[in-house]
């Protein structure tokens, strides 16, 4: 493999190359998960399913990703993510795949589509407690902020990719052929990320001096077990106050951010009336809003954390930024004109994930290098929040109307803001004794 010196593009930029790359891999690994929303009108009608049941699709899925976030997280910590994102894409091609051969005339069909969905929500657990895991080796805490903003602006651009591509496929070879794409796509992302990740920057051979030393300089002091190379127990990560108040805003956020994920293009279908091309596009709304506004959020904290501190940087703008999404999620469904409720509630997409990589930044600067355990619980509330969005938002809806189910929405926006009054963000986490753990 070439070196660093032979390849003057790379010079001082090679962090940023695997920012990217964990960017792609966030893209892919949400248009494996987004993709059966798209195809689930064809999934309902070709396994005679009613709403509530595809919740429960949808559902099994958040449980097997949320479940194993705090074990993929601690994987990540022992192992590195070099090896656990390429063995986390390789698990998840297998079982879109099979999601997509899953039989639909044979005794037992939901079940075996609740097994495939959880087994593929177990795969994807891995990206996100990995890639905090790399970006507590990897990036100097001063450009945290907009490092997690570019990795989870993969989210917006694979969510937003996913309608209008899963739509082709799906119109012209049918919804299985859109799991077998997908299924490519994500192997050959793993494939790439096994061949230019390393799980610290001394390990890479495009890595020079000057680069290394800018990192170095710029990590976060640890508590000494952390920087000894120990991940922290998990009671010293469940006594937190600070992880436990990320956690239960995070779950919060999950909530509203679901309903894009889940329920999104079926309210515009079925709901608004719009047609199967139609409804791709404006579906397209809320992910492209995503892509744009997490790196203009990252930026936007670590240039206030620089100048103000974590306080405000992180904080204060993930409290105030939910809270506009409250704002937006809560008047888009009273817009008649469902093209002006798409833009309305893409505004609330949009809002909510400025403060995303205030949750991750945070996370990696408390924990060090147990990032990935930490991450882990956090985002382990976050698709808990998912799982009850994906099967409750239809039960609201059905029972009081969709406008409720938004206003609800707004509702746990609005607990997601006030918690992060308790987060203090230069809280470091150190090894506690066991009789020092409140109960």
């Amino acid at each position: 493999m070439c070196r660093v010196s032979d390849m003057n593009i790379l010079r001082g930029r090679v962090r940023w190359v695997l920012i990217f790359w964990m960017f792609v891999i966030s893209a892919v690994s949400y248009l494996d998960r987004v993709n059966i929303s798209i195809a689930g009108p064809s999934i309902e009608r070709e396994f005679h399913l009613d709403h509530i049941q595809m919740g429960w699709v949808f559902s099994a899925w958040v449980l097997g990703y949320a479940l194993f976030q705090a074990p993929s997280g601690r994987l990540a910590d022992r192992f590195g993510p070099r090896n656990i994102v390429t063995l986390g894409a390789a698990w998840w091609a297998l079982f879109t795949a099979l999601t997509g051969f899953a039989p639909a005339r044979v005794a037992g069909a939901l079940g075996i589509l609740l097994v495939t969905r959880f087994a593929l929500g177990i795969g994807e657990s891995v990206v996100f407690p990995a890639s905090n895991r790399l970006v507590a080796a990897w990036i100097p805490s001063q450009e945290r902020g907009i490092a997690n903003g570019v990795i989870f602006a993969g989210v917006g651009a694979g969510a937003g990719i996913t309608p209008p591509l899963i739509t082709y496929v799906l119109v012209h070879y049918g919804w299985r052929w859109s799991f077998a794409i997908s299924a490519l796509i994500g192997l050959a992302a793993g494939l790439v990320w096994f061949l230019v990740a390393r799980d610290h920057p001394h390990e890479h051979p495009w890595m020079d001096r000057d680069e290394a030393a800018y990192i170095d300089a710029g990590l976060p002091q640890s508590a000494p077990a952390v920087r000894g190379g120990t991940t922290l127990p998990w009671r010293t990560i469940l006594a937190s106050k600070d992880v436990r108040a990320i956690t239960l805003s995070y779950f919060c956020y999950g909530y509203v951010a679901y309903i894009f994920f889940t329920w999104f293009f079926s309210y515009l279908s079925t709901v608004r009336g719009l047609n199967l091309k139609s409804s791709a596009y404006y579906a397209m709304l809320p992910f492209a809003a995503m892509a744009i506004c997490s790196p203009l959020g990252g930026w936007i904290s670590d240039r206030l954390t620089k100048r103000y501190g974590g306080r405000i940087g992180r904080c204060g703008l993930a409290g105030a930024s939910i809270a506009l999404a409250a704002v937006f999620v809560g008047l888009g469904t009273h817009a008649q004109d469902a093209r002006v409720a798409s833009l309305i509630l893409a505004g609330g997409a949009g809002a909510l994930y400025l403060s995303q990589s205030a949750y991750w930044s945070v996370s990696s600067d408390i924990a060090g290098l147990s990032a990935g355990s930490v991450s882990g619980v956090m985002n382990m509330g976050n698709q808990i929040g998912g799982a009850v969005t994906a099967s409750l938002t239809p039960l609201i809806a059905k029972h009081f109307g969709w406008g409720m189910s938004f206003r609800v929405a707004a509702g746990f926006c609005a607990v997601g803001a006030l918690t992060w009054l308790a987060v203090d963000p230069e809280q470091k986490l150190t090894p506690i004794p066991m009789q020092e753990v409140p109960i």
